[in-house]
């Protein structure tokens, strides 16, 4: 769907000193084996919402995160050191990422991968430009997450809202819809998501908004009041799981006549598919990111196939996480092999000290150097 807006190699700026970093902190629980790697730890922390309102597509991350991690660490690590994971859960709290963050960092991570909701992971930013600790949020699609301030350590993979909202009004205007109703839940990372989105969307008029809890068992109230306003089409924006089913199955049953549109979340939870009633699906219009025919694709479909069973379906959550985990490697390989280059033309000139400057700091870990945040898009997903 899109291309990287720049190379890898500018994260390798970011995330170089943990080379140096490795093995400088004991380790922490629920991570892959260290394989046939056998030198020092390099410490990767995960926040993952395993049990909050982003559990539906953070678990799906999650699991594939620590399956690229261990092919990684199977096949002799970075550089001949083991990727480990220590890990803590913010459940998509805003108030709670910044103290998970603190935790994962003093457990010896010198990287944070925040899988976990956008408005969490932005009120993590600070804390993380104050250690000086690059993160990456795998699916995070909140355009502003790097923007100032306290960007510089900041990445994010995913298409942004920015791009969604043009695919969404390239629809809108296609099927001449000028007038559309929101369902959405309560959780404070759609709250930005809808935000950053609609703001986008001059194309449209919102006639209707309305809101369920994301625990909700019945929307029927939401979706009269959606058909009194007699709008064109019918827009879902939830964080997925349980919520968006129950929305899909009260519109199929008192809109049925109404087109309905959703976020990425519904067609990348496909064990929620199930769960929908006869029919309810039917006519849904998602956002989608996964290209079959791309070949790195049906690399890691096979992949995850062969690791969840054959019947596993492949979701642009999978796509990113392994993204992501295979960027942090690329980062930390590139600069390691610069530093050599850089090195060995010094110590044939006889330096005094051909060490790079990192290991000739006073700190055993040094602070990573901050760099321009910048959005990467998945690349499997082109």
């Amino acid at each position: 769907m899109a291309t990287f807006r720049r190379s890898a190699t500018l994260a390798g700026a970011l995330i170089a000193a943990l080379v140096t970093f490795a093995g400088c902190n004991k380790s922490g629980s629920d991570a892959p084996d260290t394989g046939t790697a056998t030198g020092k730890p390099i410490i990767i922390g995960l926040d993952q919402d395993s049990t909050g309102p982003g559990a539906s597509y953070s678990n799906i991350s999650g699991k594939t995160i620590r399956l690229a991690i261990q092919d990684i660490n199977d096949k002799g690590g970075v550089l001949g050191s083991p990727l480990q994971l220590v890990v803590g859960n913010d459940e998509s709290d805003p108030t709670r990422s910044p103290a998970v963050v603190q935790k994962l960092v003093s457990e010896g991570a010198k990287l944070v991968l925040m899988q976990t909701g956008s408005a969490a992971t932005a009120q993590a930013k600070p804390i993380l430009t104050q250690l000086g600790i690059p993160a990456i949020a795998p699916t995070s699609v909140t355009q502003t997450l790097v923007d100032p301030p306290n960007n510089e350590f900041i990445y994010m993979l995913a298409n942004a809202t920015g791009d969604w909202a043009k695919v969404y009004c390239g629809a809108f205007e296609k099927a001449n819809i000028k007038k559309i109703g929101v369902l959405t839940d309560d959780s404070p990372t759609m709250a930005a998501v809808d935000k950053a989105l609609f703001d986008a969307m001059p194309c449209v008029q919102i006639a209707a908004s309305e809101k369920g809890a994301t625990a909700a068992s019945d929307l029927s109230a939401q979706v009269a009041r959606l058909k009194n306003a007699n709008v064109d089409a019918v827009m879902v924006t939830s964080l997925g799981g349980a919520f968006e089913v129950l929305a899909q199955n009260t519109l199929a049953s008192q809109l049925a006549a109404k087109p309905r549109f959703s976020l990425a979340s519904i067609g990348n939870q496909p064990d929620s598919w199930k769960l929908a009633n006869p029919g309810a699906l039917n006519g849904l219009v998602f956002m989608g990111s996964i290209n079959s025919q791309n070949p790195r694709t049906q690399e890691l479909t096979k992949f995850l196939k062969d690791k969840n069973g054959a019947d596993y379906e492949i979701t642009a959550y999978d796509a990113q996480a392994w993204d992501t985990v295979h960027i942090v490697k690329l980062a930390i390989e590139k600069p390691a092999a610069r530093t050599t280059r850089r090195s060995s033309t010094r110590r044939s000139r006889a330096s005094p000290d051909t060490r790079p400057r990192s290991a000739r700091q006073a700190s055993p870990c040094p602070t990573p150097p901050p760099s321009t945040s910048v959005r990467m898009d998945c690349a499997a997903c082109r």
